[in-house]
């Protein structure tokens, strides 16, 4: 499944495996574009996928709405970020304190690895 929700903004939900779900998001996300992101992470939810990777790598604006839809998401779900992370994706989640609170994995690969080797 592949929505659009803007000229720049894209969430790609890629088949499940292993009991893990791939989220890959690409472009601008702010208040206005979040909500296709926020029904793939509510869906991987409901769905009972042991972990959901949101691969960020194709990211390059987040504003707090992503992060709140990424929190919420954290608190309901074993969620795990794939970078590599842009430097303004890094900046929100360090300037808000968040950045320790999420699993982050170099790549989508290292992502879907066993959880007992991701950092």
């Amino acid at each position: 499944m592949s929505k659009t929700t803007g000229p720049t903004t894209r969430v790609l939900v890629l088949p499940g495996r292993d009991g893990t779900r791939v989220i890959v998001c690409e472009g601008e996300f702010d208040m206005d574009s979040q909500a296709v992101l926020r029904q793939a992470l509510e869906t991987a939810h409901s769905d009972g996928v042991t972990r959901t990777v949101v691969d960020l790598a194709g990211v390059s604006f987040a504003d707090s709405s992503m992060l709140n839809t990424l929190i919420q998401a954290h608190h309901r779900q074993h969620l795990v970020l794939a970078g590599p992370l842009a430097p303004q994706v890094t900046r929100l989640l360090e300037v808000s304190g968040t950045y320790a609170l999420f699993t982050v994995a170099a790549d989508t690969t290292s992502a879907t690895e066993p959880v007992a080797q991701l950092s």
